[in-house]
């Protein structure tokens, strides 16, 4: 089975919504679905139909999570020596060579990856410009608008 990466702080997250899920959630629809059964009729009742649609979301959403923990390769970047190289788990800032423009970006799994907060997805076209490449070396990503290149200004590890 393929193991996908995953950085500590991404497992953490997916560790402490799936005890929300299992330790407060699960049981706040299941005393819902308890008490929508004492209001009789389950055919026409809309809060029995409700609560138990909210279950199977929640349910579908703990499998999910339990099979991305299993299939998950958590990578501890701070036990890894800092080399200047873009690794997974690295934060790296770089300047768009054209523009100036700077960006700074974490390399994170696919399940963390969210461009607002600045993790980028290992399998996005800019960080795999980037992996292997040092501090002060120039990456060409390339685009629909074209090839951007981008240097890499500083490597940190976080």
């Amino acid at each position: 089975m393929t193991k996908f990466p995953m950085t500590v702080q991404g497992a953490r997250a997916l560790e402490e919504e799936l005890k929300h899920l299992k330790t407060e959630l699960r049981p706040q629809i299941t005393q819902a679905i308890a008490e929508a059964r004492e209001l009789g009729d389950l055919k026409e009742n809309a809060e029995y139909h409700a609560a138990r649609e909210q279950q199977g979301m929640v349910e579908a959403r703990i499998r999910d999570i339990e099979g991305r923990l299993q299939n998950a390769q958590v990578i501890d970047v701070t036990a890894i020596p800092h080399t200047g190289k873009v690794i997974f788990g690295v934060t790296v800032e770089i300047a768009n060579v054209e523009t100036d423009e700077t960006v700074v970006y974490q390399i994170v799994g696919d399940d963390e990856a969210d461009i607002k907060q600045g993790k980028l997805s290992v399998s996005s076209p800019i960080a795999r410009a980037l992996v292997g490449k040092e501090e002060g070396d120039v990456a060409a990503v390339k685009t629909p608008s074209g090839t951007v290149e981008y240097e890499i200004i500083e490597v940190r590890h976080i």
